[in-house]
């Protein structure tokens, strides 16, 4: 390899084959069953990790795996269940009420409608875009802190939010490969370009990128 960094598309060619090579197989950390247990978990993995939600979710899904079974739990049922994921207080109102909405308006689907799912309680841009990708295939590269991190370090984006690089993404990648590329990225991150373990010189992707990198890579949080 050259002395020199790789220019955009070389960084770009070379992220996507190498990614493609580590984790050929993307499947979705978050344990469920379909749709909508999908949504419940995507929901509660905000600000907790994968492992935790794996761990709480078979007790909550075994009392409620339906929006008919959850309306009929008190919002205390759920929180004493959800508790160990943090936050739940507004969790379980949101779990509760989005529950409500299926039923009143979506007769107790979950819609393969980023706006109908954006408009759900509790349910943001990032949930929305995994539901619509990993539940129904549907193109979309839902961007977190971590996404947000590597692709700064990997020069993918310049962006200030995880919007902002959610676009450049898009704009990088071929759109056949959003849905795994946005798993492929979090394995990665999670395995050799953590936010403590790498400063954008340590990992390989980083120092294939940018071998004459001098200092720590700056990133903005999202």
């Amino acid at each position: 390899m050259a002395s020199g960094n790789l220019n955009k598309a070389e960084r770009i060619a070379y992220i996507d084959d190498r990614l493609q090579t580590l984790y050929p197989e993307t499947p979705v950390p978050l344990d469920h069953r379909d749709a909508y247990t999908l949504l419940i978990a995507v929901l509660l993995s905000a600000q907790c990790t994968d492992e935790r939600v794996n761990q709480v979710t078979p007790t909550l899904f075994a009392r409620a795996a339906t929006p008919l079974d959850m309306v009929a739990l008190t919002v205390e049922d759920i929180r004493s269940i959800i508790r160990p994921c943090g936050l739940s207080p507004q969790k379980s109102k949101a779990i509760h009420r989005l529950s409500e909405i299926l039923l009143d308006q979506h007769d107790g689907e979950v819609p393969a409608d980023m706006a109908a799912l954006e408009a759900l309680p509790g349910v943001g841009h990032k949930t929305a875009s995994v539901v619509m990708a990993q539940a129904f295939g549907l193109p979309t590269f839902p961007v977190d802190t971590h996404i947000h991190r590597l692709a700064q370090r990997w020069g993918l984006t310049r962006g200030r939010s995880v919007i902002e690089t959610e676009k450049d993404l898009k704009r990088a990648f071929d759109e056949s490969r959003w849905n795994a590329l946005h798993l492929q990225i979090i394995f990665y991150g999670r395995e050799h370009c953590t936010a403590r373990g790498c400063d954008g010189r340590v990992c390989e992707i980083c120092r294939t990128c940018y071998p004459a990198r001098k200092q720590p890579k700056r990133c903005h949080k999202a």
